[in-house]
């Protein structure tokens, strides 16, 4: 295995592990809860859930140079999702195209080719997609982190490691 690989191969153990872990915080959930907001102009519980749950799905269609319209209708599509059970298993089956794209490339496309989205003026590489989206996901993980916190959940950091 060249290094490349070891590195995607890396990247993509974390990103398991934060799709993983959320999943599991997702299933604790009570669909009583769906709709607590932490304050005014922050998302609910559910719109958290379905943001994150879309973004393997999302971060692809955005890093494939689709219009705003698609991601849109992504979103959109996560947004009707009414349990947890339907969120996880939505946010697997991002993840596997996800998966299979990244892993379809080249060294050196992973490294060096760019695209652009529609709402940056210039690309960025595949690799650092490949990082943005691992970032994007493990920042919201720890936003359902800190709503189940606030609702009184027992979660502990061992939550985020399983």
């Amino acid at each position: 295995m060249n290094q490349v690989q070891a590195l995607r191969g890396d990247l993509f153990h974390e990103l398991e592990t934060g799709i993983r872990s959320t999943c599991h915080l997702l299933k604790k959930v009570k669909e009583s809860d769906w709709s607590y907001r932490p304050a005014d102009r922050m998302r609910s519980l559910k719109e958290l859930a379905s943001h994150l749950t879309a973004i393997p799905e999302a971060d692809l269609a955005i890093m494939q140079e689709k219009e705003e319209d698609v991601i849109a209708r992504i979103e959109k599509k996560y947004g009707a999702l009414q349990s947890a059970d339907q969120m996880a298993a939505a946010m697997q089956k991002g993840f596997d195209a996800f998966q299979t794209y990244m892993t379809s490339l080249s060294d050196e496309d992973f490294l060096t080719k760019k695209t652009k989205p529609f709402y940056l003026d210039e690309g960025m590489t595949q690799s650092r997609w490949l990082t943005e989206t691992l970032t994007h996901i493990f920042h919201h993980r720890a936003q359902l982190f800190n709503y189940l916190k606030q609702l009184g959940y027992d979660v502990n950091m061992f939550d985020l490691y399983l």
